[in-house]
C-alpha cells in the first residue's frame, strides 16, 4: 500500500477508536447530571450513590478519551500537512476554540466536580456537573463546525493558493452543520443510555443493589429510547439534506446506478457489482426512497451515473464515485442498529414503568449485549459520512490524494500506524479492565455500607481494594 492509502488507514483507525469515548462521555455525564439533579431536589441518598457509581465511569472513560484525542491532532502535521497548510486558517480555528474553551470549559469543572463533594454547596456542586455536561457538548460543537466545513465548504476565499476564512458566521450557520449536530448529539445521549441500562441490567439480573440499579435502568431507558426516536427524525432530516448537498453521497448508500423512477423505491439489500455499475440482485420497498428523501411519496433520485458525468463536467475528468459496497452496508448496519435500539428501548421503558424489569431474564441479558449497538451505529454511520465524500478532503475543493504529506514515506506512515495501534490497544485494555473492576467493586466489598463508600474518597478506595 502506498502512503495515502496508509494515512487513510491510520486516520480511520484512530478516529473510529477515539470515537468510542467522545460520545460515551457526552452521554454518561448528561445522565450523571439528571441523577444529581434527582439527588438535589429529592434528597434520597440512593441518587447519590447513583451519580458517584456512573461518574467514576465517566472519569475513566474521559481520561482514555483525552490521551486518545491527542493524537489526532498529531496526524494534521504528521500525515495531512498539505491539507493543514491549505486549510488550516479555516480548520484551525474551530479546533482552537474547541480546545482552548470547551475542553478547558470541562476540565476545569470536573476537577471542581470531583473535589467539590461535601466542601460545596448542593447548588454549585450540582451546577459544575451541568456545565462540564455543556462542555462536553460545546467540544462536540465545535470538532463538527470544523468537520462540516469539509463536509460542505462554506465562508472562504481562495488566496496565494489557500484558503482563507471571510465569513466566520456563514461558518457556524453552515446548513450541513444544523443536520449534523443534533444527531451526533441525540447519538450521544443513546450511547451513555445503553451503557448504563446495560450496565444497571446485568446488576438486576444479579439481584445486586436492586434498588440504586432499578432506578438508574429507568432513567437510562428513558433517555435511550427518546433519543433513539430522535435519532430516527435527524437522520431522516439529514438525508434530505443530502440530496441537494451531497447527491452522490445518498445515491451510494442506496446503490443507485442510474436516476430512479417517480416515485424511487428504497433498496433494502442488493449484490452489487462496482465493476460493472450495477447490482445482479435487488430487493426493494416502494415509494419509500422518495419519503426519506422529500418527506412525500413521489419524486426522483438521481443516480451515480449522472452524477458522475456532472461532476466531470463541473470538476474536470476523474473517478468521483465512492466505495459504493462500503457504504450501502454501513449505511443499513448503522439503520438496523437504531432501529433495534428504539425496540428494546420501548420494551424496557414499558416494563419498566410496570416494575416488571427483572421478570424477563431474556430481555435484561440482551440488554448487556445492547451496549454496543450505539457503537456499532455511530461508526458505521461516521465510515459512511466520511467515505462517503470520497474523493473529496474538503468536498469540491481539495482532493484526498492531494492533501498527504509530501515529504513521509510509506514506511514511516506504516510504522506510526502499528505504533499508536499497539498503543490504543494497550489503552483499550486498561480502559476495559477499570470498567469491569468498577462495576464488579460492590461485588467485593462486604464490610463498607453501599451508603457509606465513596469511590472519590482515596482511603475508602484502597480499603475496599484490598
Amino acid at each position: 500500500m502506498d502512503t495515502l492509502m496508509l494515512a487513510r488507514i491510520q486516520f480511520a483507525s484512530t478516529t473510529i477508536f477515539h470515537y468510542i469515548f467522545v460520545p460515551m462521555s457526552i452521554g454518561l455525564v448528561f445522565i450523571i447530571a439528571i441523577m444529581q439533579t434527582l439527588y438535589y431536589f429529592k434528597g434520597k441518598e440512593v441518587y447519590k450513590r447513583m451519580t458517584k457509581f456512573w461518574g467514576t465511569l465517566f472519569l475513566i472513560n474521559f481520561v482514555v478519551g483525552v490521551v486518545t484525542g491527542i493524537l489526532q491532532e498529531f496526524q494534521f502535521g504528521m500525515n495531512w500537512s498539505t491539507y493543514s497548510r491549505f486549510v488550516g486558517d479555516v480548520f484551525g480555528p474551530s479546533l482552537a476554540i474547541e480546545g482552548l474553551l470547551a475542553f478547558f470549559m470541562e476540565s476545569t469543572f470536573i476537577g471542581i466536580w470531583v473535589f467539590g463533594w461535601n466542601r460545596l454547596s448542593k447548588r454549585v456542586h450540582l451546577l459544575s456537573i451541568w456545565l462540564v455536561a455543556l462542555g462536553t457538548i460545546l467540544s462536540a460543537f465545535w470538532i463538527l463546525t470544523a468537520n462540516s466545513f469539509m463536509q460542505s465548504p462554506v465562508g472562504f476565499e481562495l488566496a496565494d493558493g489557500r484558503a482563507q476564512m471571510n465569513d466566520f458566521w456563514a461558518i457556524l450557520t453552515n446548513p450541513h452543520l444544523w443536520v449534523q449536530f443534533p444527531h451526533v448529539l441525540v447519538s450521544a445521549f443513546a450511547t451513555g443510555a445503553f451503557l448504563i441500562a446495560g450496565v444497571s441490567a446485568w446488576k438486576l439480573f444479579k439481584k445486586q443493589d436492586v434498588d440504586m440499579f432499578k432506578r438508574s435502568f429507568r432513567i437510562s431507558i428513558i433517555v435511550g429510547t427518546l433519543s433513539a426516536l430522535a435519532i430516527m427524525v435527524t437522520g431522516h432530516q439529514q438525508a434530505q439534506h443530502l440530496v441537494s448537498a451531497q447527491p452522490m453521497k445518498l445515491a451510494a448508500a442506496e446503490a443507485l446506478w442510474n436516476t430512479s423512477d417517480d416515485p424511487a423505491p428504497f433498496t433494502v439489500v442488493a449484490n452489487i457489482n462496482p465493476e460493472e455499475k450495477s447490482n445482479s440482485f435487488e430487493l426493494k420497498i416502494p415509494y419509500m426512497l422518495s419519503f426519506f428523501s422529500y418527506s412525500k411519496f413521489s419524486g426522483q433520485v438521481e443516480g451515480i451515473n449522472q452524477i458522475q458525468a456532472e461532476y466531470e463536467a463541473e470538476y474536470g475528468p476523474g473517478n468521483y464515485i465512492p466505495p459504493v459496497r462500503t457504504i450501502f452496508w454501513n449505511f443499513r448496519v448503522m439503520v438496523v442498529s437504531g432501529m433495534a435500539m428504539l425496540l428494546l428501548g420501548v420494551i424496557g421503558w414499558f416494563r419498566s414503568k410496570r416494575e416488571k424489569i427483572m421478570e424477563k431474564s431474556w430481555y435484561l441479558k440482551t440488554m448487556v449485549f445492547a451496549i454496543a449497538l450505539p457503537f456499532i451505529a455511530n461508526s458505521s454511520g461516521w465510515i459512511m459520512a466520511e467515505m462517503g465524500r470520497q474523493p473529496w478532503v474538503v468536498f469540491g475543493v481539495m482532493q484526498t490524494e492531494d492533501a498527504v504529506s509530501p515529504s513521509v514515506t510509506a514506511g514511516e506512515v506504516l510504522f506510526s500506524l502499528i505504533a499508536f495501534s499497539t498503543i490504543y490497544a494497550i489503552l483499550a485494555g486498561i480502559c476495559v479492565y477499570l470498567f469491569v473492576r468498577v462495576i464488579r467493586q460492590d461485588e467485593k466489598k462486604k464490610k463498607i455500607e453501599p451508603d457509606q463508600y465513596d469511590p472519590f474518597d482515596k482511603e475508602e478506595y484502597h480499603a475496599v481494594a484490598k
